[in-house]
């Protein structure tokens, strides 16, 4: 269930997210977050949690237009290649 902490905002803009909920999200110090503004306001998500989404969402995607996700790692191999050969001179496949 969802809990509501308040915290006061610092003269630099800077938020302490309660010990609790960061020992709970495994956020420690260094840690990068992504702020999302919605409707009912600023939701902060760890670095992790919106890179999950984003790949959720292009799954979706692939699977939407037929493309699997092999497939489309074949063809990323190929477009790296191409560039290789391209800006090097190399041959990957060598």
């Amino acid at each position: 269930m969802a809990s509501t902490r308040l915290s006061t905002i610092q003269e630099k803009g800077q938020v302490t997210i309660p010990a609790d909920l960061r020992k709970k999200m495994g956020l420690k110090k260094g840690d990068q977050v992504a702020f999302t503004e919605t409707d009912e306001g600023i939701l902060i998500s760890s670095r992790e949690m919106v890179a999950m989404k984003a790949l959720e969402k292009l799954g979706a995607m692939l699977k939407e237009k037929g493309i699997t996700l092999e497939e489309l790692m074949e063809s990323g191999q190929e477009i790296r290649g191409d560039l290789v050969k391209e800006m090097y001179g190399l041959d990957p496949t060598e």
